[in-house]
């Protein structure tokens, strides 16, 4: 390039770390700007690690080791009485959120990575874009990235009409010390993806790294996600309403959720799981619950304005690529500027024109993996795919795998057939 260029990153989790460290690896002056007031809390919330998110990490700057996650070896499916209905091997490296999220954030100058920074519009002129804040302070640069989240600020700027749409269920998400489950539970989950699936539901749980991101045995904690269809007129407000009466927009808290609702939570786990979920959900401390949402955009690229990550798309966690996702989609960004020189906007038609299509893909095959989730007989996709989708050797086969597109192809089939 002629000259340095500068951008402007909105959000500063994956999406904008990958893309930050991305571009000033190649020679960009960068600026993170994250709304909230200090360094992002761990979520609780275990991630499924692909090849494609490693290669990112390191060209990001970060060390890739041992120390990165945990390892699977097999896959197993538990009836209700704890009995093992399919297992099929399947080796797997799963992290932790906050394990990631701190090799990416320290590999990032603490001078450019703004707290508090809260955005609220954007202004494009000949050859940049100007950013603008709640508290009033602004900041201009060659090019604008909103990498912040499914209720992007950005995106409500730029594509308003684009907005999530929930999809009728929850993911019920918790972390246990490993240490403080039984030796039995530990014999039935170490080294697992374990599976359980009471009708129209799904429950899994598998290692990730401890506190501190420990990952030694003994050291170690288990994640468990459980989805679980909720009424989005009655169900979810009774979930998003505290025991002071208040009711939340989006997402409540895991402090502020009713102990009420906790305790029919594990109720029901008690009746429907097998006795080491059981023990793994009673015994997580601080449980919570996330709506799940599909999000698919047109669009990508406005002006000197682009949106990556949970920004423009988020496909269901059954796909298990969403930080691979945002990953490459930095990538292909900066692939794109590299190509192109000075040509940005040429750069931007690249980028766009590349992960539209990837973003739309997933999205359409998390959406088909959610046939599982709730009441057959309401499920939008044929009876035949819907019925294939429950069965525990086709769930183990089918949820967050490396070659998701692949069998994308095979359960296009059967539904067709």
């Amino acid at each position: 390039m002629s000259a340095r260029r500068k951008a402007l990153v909105i959000g500063g989790s994956f999406g904008g770390l990958f893309a930050a460290n991305l571009l000033a690896r190649a020679g960009w002056d960068v600026e993170v700007f994250e709304r909230v007031g200090a360094a992002l809390a761990d979520r609780g919330a275990g991630i499924v690690t692909h090849d494609e998110l490693f290669a990112a990490v390191r060209r990001a700057g970060a060390v890739v080791d041992e120390t990165i996650g945990c390892d699977t070896t097999t896959r197993a499916t538990f009836d209700p009485q704890g009995r093992v209905l399919a297992e099929m091997p399947l080796k797997q490296t799963l992290t932790a959120w906050g394990r990631l999220y701190r090799l990416l954030k320290d590999v990032f100058p603490e001078a450019c990575y703004h707290y508090n920074r809260s955005f609220e519009r954007v202004e494009q002129h000949a050859g940049g874009v100007t950013a603008y804040f709640a508290d009033g302070s602004c900041a201009s640069g060659d090019l604008l990235i909103g990498a912040d989240g499914i209720r992007s600020s950005v995106r409500a700027c730029v594509a308003p009409q684009t907005k999530p749409v929930y999809v009728g269920y929850v993911a019920w998400r918790g972390l246990v010390d490993e240490v403080a489950l039984s030796d039995a539970t530990q014999g039935a989950l170490v080294d697992r993806m374990a599976f359980g699936l009471p009708p129209g539901e799904m429950l899994l749980t598998y290692l990730v790294a401890g506190r501190d991101y420990n990952t030694q045995p003994g050291q170690r904690r288990y994640n468990f996600v459980w989805y679980r269809p909720a009424d989005e007129q009655q169900v979810l407000p009774d979930l998003f309403t505290d025991a002071g009466g208040r009711l939340y927009e989006n997402n409540i808290p895991p402090d502020r959720i009713r102990a009420d609702v906790i305790a029919a939570m594990h109720a029901d786990a008690e009746r429907l799981l097998a006795a080491p979920f059981v023990e793994a959900v009673k015994s997580s401390v601080e449980p919570f619950f996330q709506p799940i949402y599909d999000l698919e955009s047109t669009r990508l690229v406005f002006g000197r304005a682009v949106i990556l990550g949970d920004a423009a798309f988020v496909a269901r966690p059954h796909v298990g690529l969403g930080v691979t996702k945002a990953a490459g989609d930095a990538v292909a960004l900066i692939d794109a500027l590299a190509a192109h020189g000075d040509d940005i906007d040429a750069a931007l038609r690249q980028f766009e024109a590349a992960r539209l299509a990837f973003g739309a893909a997933i999205v359409a095959h998390a959406r088909m993996l959610g046939l599982g989730i709730g009441p057959a007989e309401n499920a939008p996709g044929p009876r035949r795919l819907v019925d294939y989708l429950r069965r525990p050797e086709v769930v183990m086969r089918e949820i967050a795998v490396p070659d998701w597109a692949e069998r994308t192809a095979a359960l296009e089939a059967i539904a067709a057939a």
